[in-house]
């Protein structure tokens, strides 16, 4: 089982990303969330992997975090729901509005997707809805908050951004997922900073 890959990109379009790891290259498919997060990254990036086996094909997925991995989990577990409607569905809009439109109930965000039809999106927000509670996925996604960060805290931000950084993990996902906790938590200082993005990463 491939848990990640690291390494340098090699090709990337909006569906596929290209990881040059010691020589081998790997064809990974991805969202336009994931793409967003690694595209003009330079040096190594890390993409969480997906391994699908079937007996007529064998695809990797790649996910910039692991909580977009396990909502691409989840909905493959949908009925009529596979692997291109998944990414169709977390390319069409972040974790954080999934997460969010299935806790709402918000039928019509989830039929904003192309090929998600009433029934299907029924379907997402009666099975998933308890789940992605239950595995804190919907608090790892973070809820929307008005509270922008401020000067005060931007060398929190950036002193936490440069330590995960430090750690392997990418800068574009670190950072948004630092100023989603600056949102929430104005007055937390790196250390907690850091901690907490640790587990949405």
């Amino acid at each position: 089982m491939i848990e990640y890959i690291r390494g340098s990109i090699a090709d990337l379009t909006p569906t596929l990303a290209v990881l040059d790891a010691n020589g081998v290259g790997y064809g990974l498919s991805i969202s336009l969330n994931t793409y967003t997060a690694i595209q003009g990254l330079s040096g190594d990036v890390k993409l969480y992997v997906y391994e699908s086996i079937r007996e007529d094909a064998y695809q990797l997925w790649g996910f910039a975090t692991k909580v977009e991995r396990e909502l691409f989990l989840l909905l493959n577990t949908v009925s009529g729901v596979g692997g291109q409607s998944a990414r169709v569905i977390l390319s069409s809009m972040t974790p954080r509005e999934l997460c969010d439109a299935i806790s709402r109930g918000d039928e019509r965000l989830l039929k904003s997707a192309k090929g998600v039809g009433g029934k299907t999106a029924q379907r997402i927000i009666v099975e998933l809805k308890d789940k992605i509670v239950a595995l804190g996925i919907d608090a790892a996604a973070g809820a929307p908050s008005a509270q922008p960060v401020t000067a005060a805290n931007k060398e929190v931000q950036d002193e936490a951004v440069a330590a995960l950084t430090m750690l392997g993990f990418s800068p574009a996902p670190s950072q948004k997922a630092v100023l989603a906790i600056l949102r929430a938590e104005p007055d937390a200082n790196v250390e907690r900073v850091i901690k907490l993005a640790l587990k949405m990463l």
